[in-house]
């Protein structure tokens, strides 16, 4: 299998949008009927019942192209097919004291389990150096996605992370911190 994580340009843009509503799917298989993971009166994943379809739900997105340098759409390939995306944000876009955040990750069910999301996750890593956070649902429902962080940052890290769960700009969350300036 070829893995390849590539910064997605605004020719790509679509790929990434085109998976993004699997992924509000997915998330609100973690956290149930709660505000903002459920679907809006027109059956789109947003808060807003503004957005009333996916073409309007393609521009709430758009943000991610228009700040060069500052946010990071990544695209994940597996031989040649898209297996998903993250979006890393760097100030002033994430927490005091971050350098980094990861914003969104997810990887389609099909590649689950094979190690493709790992090696994404540390592909992204290994190419900022600084302060890392990134947040999952502290639920049992997320504990797939909990082990999953646990296990790649500790390998990533060799074990040289923090984890606490808090009360975050997105609510209660379970955050990981790390330092890859000295790991790699």
């Amino acid at each position: 299998m070829k893995i390849e994580v590539e910064l997605a340009g605004a020719k790509e843009a679509y790929i990434i949008k085109n998976m993004y509503p699997l992924y509000l799917h997915d998330l609100s298989g973690h956290y149930g009927l709660t505000e903002g993971h459920t679907p809006n009166r027109h059956g789109i994943f947003e808060e807003d019942d503004e957005c009333r379809t996916l073409a309007d739900q393609y521009e709430v997105q758009g943000i991610w192209w228009e700040k060069p340098g500052i946010l990071y759409p990544f695209l994940i390939r597996v031989d040649s097919l898209p297996a998903g995306f993250t979006f890393i944000a760097t100030p002033p876009y994430c927490g005091n004291g971050i350098d980094y955040f990861v914003n969104e990750f997810f990887v389609l069910q099909p590649f689950r389990g094979t190690g493709i999301a790992e090696k994404a996750a540390v592909e992204v890593f290994a190419r900022f150096q600084g302060e890392w956070e990134l947040f999952t649902n502290p639920a049992a429902k997320n504990i797939t996605g909990q082990k999953f962080w646990r296990r790649t940052l500790s390998r990533y890290t060799k074990g040289q992370y923090t984890e606490r769960t808090w009360e975050t700009f997105e609510g209660n969350m379970l955050a990981f911190r790390f330092n890859n300036r000295e790991t790699r």
